[in-house]
């Protein structure tokens, strides 16, 4: 299991200690998460989105489906997602697609992250 350098830098530089979870191929974050024995709810996954003022990562739960229209009110800004082939350039060295692995952090860890992130609520169960 591999894991790209620019997030095991990023882990590093906060001084985040982590390891990996195996799990086979699945269609998507919900079920990546049965296939490694997690709750939805406590796998995070990452949806970029993009308008003309640049990215925007937004962090929401596994079982979760984002509300673009909640973003746009709490933010002001009309997001969008980004493309696969925006994806590709933003992500340079990670692997696009489902990977096979998970990097799990503990909560305070995932806290720690996401320290000065703005917060709000941004998504719903599927």
């Amino acid at each position: 299991m591999t894991i790209a350098a620019s997030v095991q830098d990023c882990l590093a530089r906060e001084g985040v200690h982590y390891d990996m979870i195996a799990h086979e191929r699945t269609r998507d974050s919900n079920h990546t998460a049965q296939a490694a024995h997690i709750p939805g709810d406590r796998l995070a996954k990452c949806v970029m989105l993009e308008d003309d003022k640049g990215y925007l990562m937004a962090v929401i739960p596994a079982s979760h489906k984002g509300d673009l229209g909640a973003v746009h009110r709490q933010l002001n800004r009309p997001l969008g997602l980004a493309t696969d082939r925006e994806l590709v350039e933003l992500f340079k060295d990670c692997e696009a697609g489902d990977h096979q692995a998970l990097v799990r952090v503990s909560g305070s860890g995932f806290l720690k992250l996401m320290a000065n992130a703005p917060r709000g609520q941004i998504s719903h169960h599927e």
